[in-house]
């Protein structure tokens, strides 16, 4: 058959996945946000809201470790990267699941930093995020997705998206000890993402080995 038939073929492909999959993500520089590549989840608004995000332990148990914010706005904490969504495009898209994952290269928990709901051992059932090993793809706790706050925020907020379809945001809870803590079904807290070069990242990762 005709070679042009074959490439016809898989362009229709592409445009029509590509046509099918929402907008991208956009960093603080305007750019789009790709697969890949390692960005700061910081807060849209600047100052007493704190830092960025980082990884902690969780009442008097060393692991797993919890998703902590920072307390300092000065402290913008470890990058993350975004993965396995399913539309073949190569921007990370807004309102579709996808995984997200502390990029550090090694915790005292010797294990993958991926984002999971973990289940709640307090009396309120606060949900806090906690890092873990690769999910699978059927997984019903870490699927996550992106999505425009709208208002005068001008950023993004993180929802959880469990497997009957639906999605709670995600947001800062305090947990006993006072430490603000990533968790499910929290007042939505507005982010934006900034690029992370190599070099950024580097004294985060050994200060939690």
């Amino acid at each position: 058959m005709n070679p042009v038939f074959y490439f016809l073929l898989a362009l229709t492909a592409v445009l029509a996945a590509t046509a099918n999959a929402a907008g991208p993500i956009f960093d603080t520089d305007g750019d789009v946000i790709f697969g890949g590549s390692s960005y700061y989840v910081l807060p849209a608004i600047w100052g007493p809201t704190g830092g960025g995000l980082t990884l902690s332990s969780l009442d008097d148990k060393q692991c797993p470790l919890y998703i902590q914010k920072e307390d300092s706005e000065v402290e913008r904490g470890i990058p993350v990267k975004f993965s396995n969504w399913k539309p073949r495009v190569g921007f990370v898209p807004e309102s579709e699941n996808l995984n997200i994952e502390m990029d550090v290269a090694a915790t005292i928990c010797v294990q993958s930093t991926y984002w999971w709901v973990a289940p709640s051992h307090l009396p309120i059932m606060t949900f806090f995020i906690a890092a873990g090993p690769k999910p699978g793809e059927d997984s019903s706790r870490s699927f996550f997705q992106i999505k425009k706050t709208g208002g005068f925020h001008n950023g993004y907020k993180i929802t959880f998206c469990s497997g009957d379809g639906g999605c709670d945001d995600v947001g800062i809870a305090r947990d006993a000890n006072g430490v603000g803590r990533l968790a499910v079904g929290s007042e939505p807290f507005p982010f934006v993402f900034r690029k992370a070069g190599e070099t950024e990242t580097s004294p985060k990762t050994m200060s939690i080995i």
